[in-house]
């Protein structure tokens, strides 16, 4: 069987609802809070593991119960866990999200054990990397640990991708590391300098990494779906997702990262894959939570066969 290894993060996200986003110095009441388990990597490991994927995760926790809980998760999910610290003397990551009546969120992180996922850490788990078909990394764990992960994979021929997230700027020499990128219309506009308005300035932004060296472009542009280039192909295209009555957003994009790899991984064709990814997010972001609300292999299945476009 084919193996994922992600390296991430790992956050107990504090979620609260209100009804919109307040403004500078206003107090709002929200409601229905509670404590979830989150962090972009998680979250995306997660995903993959439900979809029928061995994964793997390299991350780190506090010396908290909430981190050890998150653990145990993890297992739960039969994700092997052994590339995880446990850091002494810090709190595991967390995130607060609020989540408006619209369903758009905004979050604030503090990195907490997430910032010690250092290179010593990476080179521990070297053979993790190694085993494995894909890495997949996203950007709330520190650039050099993410770098010296992605040269490994390149020594092992294991592919790499990056999901830009959050959006920051990023050395050429980490770009010309990774084979697919998936950021969405803001960090590709960071990481360009293209601002994507239309299928044009999309292309414009897809050829920019092409020229970092970057074999496969997914810029993701939320309800549109998501435009793909190949490097050598001529002309991207975007390929639309599914329509749906959206609850709360938290963890779509990490359910379509997660989707999509596993998808691959199965020999599925780059449109079947992205058809997959979407389904997924799509099933997401009719539920609540990040973790909780990302779907099971057999609910995809059984949303693809009554969704025929």
């Amino acid at each position: 069987m084919k193996k994922l290894c992600v390296l991430g993060s790992i956050n107990v996200d504090h979620v609260i609802h209100i009804p919109q986003f307040p403004q500078a110095g206003e107090t709002l009441t929200g409601y229905d809070y509670h404590q979830a388990f989150g962090g972009k990597g998680a979250n995306q490991a997660v995903a993959a593991a439900r979809l029928g994927t061995e994964v793997s995760f390299i991350g780190a926790i506090g010396e908290d119960d909430i981190g050890q809980t998150m653990k145990n998760s993890f297992a739960n999910e039969k994700i092997n866990t052994q590339g995880i610290a446990v850091i002494a003397g810090q709190n595991t990551g967390l995130a607060m999200i609020q989540v408006a009546d619209s369903g758009e969120n905004s979050i604030v992180i503090s990195a907490g054990a997430n910032a010690s996922l250092d290179e010593t850490r990476v080179l521990q788990h070297k053979a993790l990397i190694a085993e494995a078909d894909y890495l997949l990394m996203q950007l709330e764990t520190p650039l050099p640990a993410v770098s010296l992960a992605a040269k490994f994979a390149k020594e092992t021929g294991t592919k790499v991708v990056l999901n830009p997230a959050p959006a920051k700027p990023l050395p050429k020499e980490l770009l010309a590391l990774v084979d697919m990128i998936t950021p969405n219309e803001t960090e590709a506009e960071i990481l360009t300098g293209v601002k994507i308005v239309d299928e044009q300035t999309a292309y414009q932004a897809a050829q920019a990494f092409h020229q970092f060296g970057i074999e496969l472009v997914l810029i993701t542009l939320g309800e549109r779906g998501v435009y793909v280039s190949q490097k050598d192909n001529q002309a991207g295209e975007i390929i639309a997702g599914f329509k749906v009555e959206a609850k709360d957003t938290t963890a779509a994009g990490d359910t379509f990262n997660g989707a999509l790899i596993s998808a691959l991984m199965e020999q599925k064709t780059l449109n079947q894959a992205i058809r997959f990814a979407h389904a997924a997010a799509a099933i997401s972001v009719t539920r609540k939570g990040a973790q909780s609300s990302i779907p099971y292999l057999a609910e995809v299945g059984e949303f693809l066969s009554k969704c025929h476009h």
